[in-house]
């Protein structure tokens, strides 16, 4: 499965992922998920959206590296950062000037890499809900880099 078919499956993972409920339910799907060839990772998040964007696009990159969704190398950690940013961005209109709290999930499946956020955006109890996806490509293994 490649082009638009490992793009899709690499976002529905990363939707998934995201909108999980408990460690139990997002580590039952990553087990699901790596049966099917996909590595993946999850990050919780809350504050206030300004400040949270630096912060969720390091924490991508790190939980990224450290469950072997992408290994130590510039593109790759870029691909995530990138992503990450976009997703963000998606988000911004609603969530600039509150806080936020929600999850980033990160899906890779070959050569694809997707990061979704689902969070909820506050200001008192008037709460809203915010999605965004970003999507990369970077390099299989063994590929040429």
């Amino acid at each position: 499965m490649t082009g638009t078919k490992g793009s899709r499956k690499a976002a529905v993972a990363a939707l998934r992922l995201a909108m999980t409920e408990s460690r139990d339910e997002e580590y039952q799907l990553r087990k699901t998920l790596g049966e099917e060839g996909i590595r993946s990772a999850a990050v919780d998040y809350g504050g206030e959206y300004v400040g949270a964007v630096k912060k969720i696009i390091e924490r991508a990159v790190v939980a990224a590296k450290r469950e072997q969704v992408i290994r130590d190398t510039h593109h790759e950690e870029g691909a995530i950062a990138g992503a990450t940013h976009e997703a963000m961005m998606q988000i911004m209109a609603k969530a600039i000037g509150l806080n936020i709290g929600g999850k980033v999930g990160i899906a890779r499946y070959r050569d694809h890499v997707s990061v979704a956020i689902f969070f909820g955006i506050g200001l008192l109890h008037l709460d809203e809900v915010a999605v965004g996806m970003g999507h990369r490509a970077a390099l299989e293994e063994g590929k040429l880099s």
